[in-house]
């Protein structure tokens, strides 16, 4: 049944650029990403071979200037490429907005000099970045972190460990936000580290539930020492562009989710159409039929959503409202179906004969990183009520 068959995404693309790119990522995504996806996620290998392909195709700086090496798209471009990615593997969309958060700090805060000095590496010469915030004792309470850099001469030195670093151990370059003041949000500064500096270090990677192929470990700072040439934007400075950072991070986390959501819509469709009880497909039952129909509606939402955010934020509009709502309707979006794919598929469902099982155990994390769903309730909340009362 051809015509029942999962076809790809129609898109709206703002320009013919656009729509050429997404047929290279396409391409790149069935003929290199897909195909191992099963095998290289079961047995926690990271790609890396891959990112560095990708890099060489111009996709590791879509949202960046020209000037430096990146591709001068838009978000809302930017976003369906990372979409069409997690649509063939999460952890190869989820690494490419990790990678961009990473470079975000330099591209929007950096000196001009800073700039021309490191992103052309970071953004086309097959780097890849870390982005540092998060520590053992400080997750959601992000400005408590303990990390500190102390200056000396014309250095700093730091010292801590961050907690939850994807890309840990592996990464060419971390951005790190270390405390160089005060407590709380004013006293932190953030820094430009080499993956190679001294002091450095990576602890094992942590067993997770999913996402096995992508490496999130303790990064440790012992006494690691960076020019003052390294230092990003301000003193005190660093919590400011870490928000801002994560406004445009929750977005590439909203569409990640959106195409891991796509991927096991697809599947569960597949597998509806061709499995046949009582003598018809299983397509042909209504309770299933209203389940397919529920989660491609949710995927649609979602998908809208996070591209209006992508739009406002193209427009130079306020988006932080709507970057959090898009990143917690997404991820929820992304739990409910991939559970739904599993109950459609039944007892195969649960087996690691299908991916769907593994689609449902990598969901589950989206509804966490970079921002809790609890803290996006609690940032949107803010935006409609104004501030709790203290």
């Amino acid at each position: 049944m051809p015509d029942r068959a999962p076809q790809p995404v129609d898109r709206q693309l703002p320009t013919d650029e656009a729509r050429d790119l997404i047929s290279l990522v396409r391409d790149i995504a069935q003929r290199e990403v897909a195909p191992k996806a099963a095998e290289e996620e079961d047995a926690g290998r990271f790609p890396r071979e891959l990112f560095t392909l990708l890099s060489e195709a111009g996709l590791l700086g879509l949202p960046y200037d020209a000037e430096y090496g990146g591709g001068d798209q838009p978000y809302e471009v930017y976003l369906q490429v990372l979409e069409e990615l997690a649509i063939a593997r999460l952890t190869v969309g989820l690494g490419v907005s990790v990678h961009t958060l990473a470079s975000y700090a330099l591209a929007a805060y950096g000196a001009k000099e800073q700039q021309a000095e490191h992103l052309p590496a970071m953004l086309g010469g097959g780097l890849l970045g870390a982005y540092c915030l998060s520590e053992p004792a400080s997750g959601s309470d992000a400005a408590s972190l303990r990390t500190r850099a102390v200056r000396d001469g014309d250095d700093w030195v730091i010292t801590g460990t961050k907690a939850w670093i994807t890309h840990g151990g592996i990464a060419d370059f971390y951005t790190v936000m270390a405390r160089t003041g005060e407590e709380g949000p004013r006293g932190i500064t953030a820094f430009l580290v080499p993956g190679d500096a001294e002091g450095l270090s990576a602890a094992v990677p942590e067993k997770k539930m999913g996402m096995k192929g992508s490496p999130t470990a303790q990064v440790h700072f012992d006494g690691v020492r960076v020019g003052d040439a390294r230092r990003i934007g301000e003193e005190g400075q660093g919590f400011a562009i870490a928000l801002s950072a994560l406004d445009g991070g929750r977005l590439g986390i909203a569409a990640c989710a959106i195409g891991l959501a796509q991927a096991a819509l697809d599947e569960a469709l597949r597998y509806a159409t061709e499995r046949r009880q009582f003598g018809k497909p299983i397509a042909d039952f209504q309770g299933l039929r209203f389940m397919l129909a529920d989660m491609a509606t949710q995927i649609e939402a979602g998908r809208a959503l996070y591209l209006s955010a992508a739009r406002l934020r193209d427009a130079g509009r306020p988006f932080a409202k709507q970057a959090a709502m898009a990143k917690l309707h997404c991820t929820d979006t992304a739990m409910r179906v991939t559970t739904d794919a599993v109950q459609i598929l039944g007892g195969y469902g649960y087996t690691a004969d299908f991916p769907v099982e593994r689609f449902m155990r990598e969901a589950k994390v989206l509804q966490i990183v970079e921002g809790t769903n609890q803290i996006q309730r609690m940032v949107i909340a803010r935006h409609l009520a104004g501030p709790e009362a203290r």
